[in-house]
Order: C-alpha cells, then sequence, then structure tokens
C-alpha cells in the first residue's frame, strides 16, 4: 500500500498545486516531473537508470515536438488571418433583430463559430467570438458567461486534435480509430450540452420554441455526422474545421442574408481558411499526393512513438499558411509581432505538453505505471474502470485541459485494459473525452468567461446554475466507463 500512493504522489501533487496552490498547469507540472524523478530512481518496480532518464526525456521531448507545431502553428495562422477581418463585422445591433433571429444568432455563435475558432487555437478563442457576436443582444452578464462556455463544448478532439493526438500516442492506436471511437460519448454529451442551451435560453427569456428545438438538434446531429465524415477522410486534426467550414457558410447566408457587398467582404475575409483546409483534404484525399508527401520526408526515431511526416503535418502547414498570408496582404511587417503574441499565449500550453509527457515516459519506463495498474485490478477488478471519468474529469476541471488526465492516466489505464480484456480504443475515449468534456467547468474558463462578459460577480451563481449539468456529465461518462468493461461499447 505504501508504495501504490508513493507512486501515485505525481500526479497528485500536480492536482493539488493547480487546485489549492493556484499554481498554472506548467508550474505545477514541473514539480510533479522533479518528483518523478527520484520516486522513479529509488522505488520503481524495473530499475531505472541514467540511461532510462535519458532516453525517457528524448522520447517525451519528441512526443512534445510532434505535438507543439499543432498548437502554434494554428494560433499564429489565426491570428495572421484573422487580423484584418472580427467576428463582430456581421453583428446587428439588438434592435433590428426579432426573437426569432436572436434565437439564430445565439446558436450560431456557441455551436458553430465558437468551436471553430477553438478549434484552430484553443486558449479561449471561442470565448471570444462568441461573446463578440453576442455582445450588443443585452444579455445578462450570468447568461452570456453561460453561452461564452457553451462554445467549448463542440470540440471533441481538442485544439488542432492535440489531445487526440497525445491519447493514441500513449495507447499507441491511431489517432482517427480513438477520434471515431470517441464520437459515441462526445454524441451524448452533445444532448446535454443542447440541453443546457435551452435551458439558459428560458432563463435569459429567449424565445422558446419546439420547432425552432428540433431544427436544433437536427443542425447538431448534422454537425455530428459531418465531423465523423471528415474525421475518417482526413483525420481529426483539420476536421472540424472541413466539417464546419460549409455549414457555417450556409447558416450565414440564411441567417443573416448578407447583400453583395457584404458577402464579399466575408468572402475575401475567409479565404486563407478555405484555401488551407482545401489543401489540407487534398494531401489526404489524392491517393498519389499523399504518398509522395509522406515518403518525401520522414523521421521516426523511435519505433514505437509517431513518426513525424513534417509534409503531412497540418501544424507545420498551418504555419506556412500564416507567411502566405502574412505575404499576400503585404503585412509581413507585422509578422514578428504576432509570432510573439502566438508564443506568450501559447507557450504555456507547448511546455506542459513537454513536461507530462516525459514524467509519462519516466512512469512508463520506471515501472510505475504498470505497478500502479496491477494494484488498481488486484484490489477492484475490471470495475477500477468506472473511476476513469472522475480522475480524468477533475483532472479537465482542475488542469484546464484534457492532456493532463490523457499523459498521466493512460499509460496505467492501458496496462489496466489490457489486464482486463477492456478495449484500449474504449478506454482511451472515456479518458480523453471526460477530461476534455469536463473542463468546460473548470475555474479558469469560467474566470475567461465572468472577465469577458462582465460578470466577475456572478461566477457563484452560474455555478450553482451549471451544477446539475456537472453531475449529469459525469454520470454519462461514468455509464460509459461501466459498458466498456462489460464489452458492450
Amino acid at each position: 500500500m505504501h508504495s501504490y500512493l508513493l507512486w501515485a504522489t505525481p500526479t497528485l501533487v500536480v492536482a493539488l498545486a493547480i487546485a489549492f496552490l493556484k499554481w498554472n498547469a506548467t508550474r505545477a507540472a514541473l514539480l510533479g516531473l522533479a518528483l518523478t524523478v527520484p520516486i522513479a530512481f529509488f522505488t520503481g518496480p524495473i530499475p531505472f537508470s541514467l540511461d532510462k532518464l535519458a532516453e525517457s526525456l528524448l522520447r517525451g521531448s519528441w512526443i512534445g515536438g510532434t505535438i507543439a507545431p499543432y498548437i502554434l502553428g494554428g494560433l499564429l495562422f489565426w491570428r495572421v488571418a484573422s487580423s484584418k477581418h472580427a467576428l463582430d463585422d456581421a453583428d446587428a445591433p439588438a434592435a433590428e433583430l426579432d426573437p426569432h433571429a436572436r434565437r439564430r444568432r445565439l446558436f450560431f455563435a456557441c455551436f458553430l463559430v465558437g468551436p471553430f475558432a477553438e478549434s484552430a487555437t484553443g486558449f479561449g478563442v471561442g470565448m471570444v467570438g462568441t461573446v463578440m457576436m453576442l455582445r450588443h443582444l443585452g444579455l445578462a452578464p450570468r447568461h452570456l458567461m453561460v453561452f461564452a462556455l457553451l462554445s467549448q463544448t463542440f470540440i471533441p478532439w481538442g485544439a488542432m486534435s492535440s489531445g487526440t493526438l497525445l491519447g493514441a500516442t500513449y495507447l499507441r492506436v491511431s489517432p482517427t480509430d480513438l477520434a471515431l471511437y470517441s464520437s459515441v460519448p462526445v454524441a451524448s454529451l452533445m444532448l446535454l450540452w443542447l440541453t443546457l442551451f435551452w435551458a439558459t435560453l428560458r432563463q435569459a427569456n429567449e424565445n422558446i420554441s419546439l420547432a425552432e428545438c428540433g431544427w436544433e438538434l437536427l443542425w447538431v446531429a448534422a454537425s455530428l455526422a459531418s465531423l465523423v465524415a471528415c474525421t475518417y477522410l482526413l483525420g481529426p486534426e483539420t476536421a472540424l474545421l472541413a466539417a464546419f467550414s460549409p455549414l457555417i457558410i450556409v447558416r450565414y447566408l440564411v441567417d443573416e442574408r448578407p447583400n453583395g457587398q457584404a458577402l464579399r467582404q466575408r468572402a475575401i475575409a475567409c479565404l486563407p481558411y478555405g484555401l488551407i483546409i482545401g489543401w489540407l483534404a487534398a494531401t489526404r484525399l489524392i491517393a498519389g499526393l499523399r504518398d509522395w508527401l509522406s515518403t518525401l520526408v520522414f523521421f521516426r526515431p523511435f519505433p514505437d512513438l509517431p513518426m513525424l511526416l513534417p509534409l503531412m503535418h497540418s501544424g507545420l502547414w498551418f504555419l506556412v499558411a500564416a507567411l502566405l498570408t502574412a505575404a499576400f496582404r503585404k503585412r509581413t511587417h507585422t509578422l514578428k509581432g504576432e509570432i510573439v503574441a502566438s508564443w506568450s499565449t501559447g507557450k504555456q500550453a507547448v511546455w506542459t505538453v513537454f513536461l507530462f509527457a516525459i514524467m509519462a515516459e519516466m512512469l512508463n519506463k520506471s515501472g510505475i505505471a504498470q505497478g500502479l495498474a496491477h494494484g488498481l485490478f488486484a484490489a477492484l477488478g475490471p470495475d477500477a474502470m468506472v473511476l476513469t471519468p472522475v480522475l480524468a474529469g477533475a483532472l479537465g476541471i482542475i488542469a484546464n485541459t484534457g492532456n493532463a488526465g490523457n499523459s498521466l492516466l493512460l499509460p496505467p489505464l492501458s496496462t489496466l485494459a489490457a489486464q482486463a480484456g477492456i478495449s484500449l480504443l474504449a478506454t482511451g475515449a472515456v479518458v480523453h473525452v471526460s477530461g476534455l468534456a469536463l473542463g468546460f467547468f473548470s475555474p479558469v474558463r469560467m474566470s475567461i468567461a465572468a472577465k469577458l462578459s462582465h460578470g466577475a460577480a456572478q461566477e457563484r451563481s452560474v455555478y450553482l446554475f451549471l451544477l446539475p449539468f456537472a453531475l449529469a456529465a459525469f454520470a454519462v461518462m461514468t455509464c460509459f466507463a461501466w459498458l466498456s468493461t462489460m464489452q458492450t461499447w
């Protein structure tokens, strides 16, 4: 028992440092890594030498290095491509919107534009876009806060799918397979988030119509179907961007009915997005081009870790697209500032991915991850999997990211799943979706929503309103965890 508690100490310390000391995820991960080193050296079930320490550092750095360009590339491209385009350009004053138009604007911002922006960048950009679209509607701050948070729900693979890629790396499975498997619990949770949207509309005294509810349900179903199809064809990295682009265009044309000039301006502003999405789709769908780019340049220093294909890497192409967009718009003089701003925004996430990846590799190489899995299986058997939503969800809420749960929980849980004969994909889907979806209730996101909505004094009332939905989300994911132990999912 003493050994198990000691082995779990780095993970527990990370959670406690974020929850009670209010440390950011990078600082807490650094502390967790510092604790992991002596614990691995002196208490690990497998002898941990300096060679293994060096190997863990290299392997973790490789994992972080393959994921970091997704974070920084998406951020830089968004900043450059959006520099001459504000989301509120299409805003109409509240007085010009009838109750039905207000309702459609709310749905459009929360479930299409917000997720699109967040998927490309992360870091709450979706909330910024959503608030910009809704701020003229005269909503009470507590209601605007909920609508801003709802923009964070329809991003099942994580920003630029970094969470899915990280989870797939630890499970040694295909990112596409993990994303497709995760779509089952994601669909269930979307019904919950749509219910929250309707409840907020009612509380805000907005138009409530059963017919409109039915249309919104169909839109969510169509969005999910499009997302799954694009994930299957293109992989998870740019699937949401490709899936939501045509839906946003159709919804914009139907809802806003822009004149010719407004339509031309919007088309010019969105052209960089269309071009990069089209190019990335071509690199996945055209067999000859895909094969040529995949074999021209590649790096694989570790046979059991993902290969780096620079010419197939979406994050690197987003970096190229940012440079080309700046050159085309004759704004190369702003590039230095945009790069600095992108690094300033994304550096914490990048360092966190590196630190958690190195920490996870040390836990694996020292046998601690496997030892924890053996202990859990001996104590609870397959039912230990039922605890995963609580653990992953708690880490998601505390750290405001699903990457913490993926890095710290998947190594031991993959061993546990193998022992119990449980699907690795089901295990990964439960951990990934729990951490990502329940991060919706993170105090960090709440504080961002409050700041954007001028509702700093109303965080407690918003949390009380969200509490039933948080409990329901935990219950939904616990059901999926239980189903995974029954071999029925």
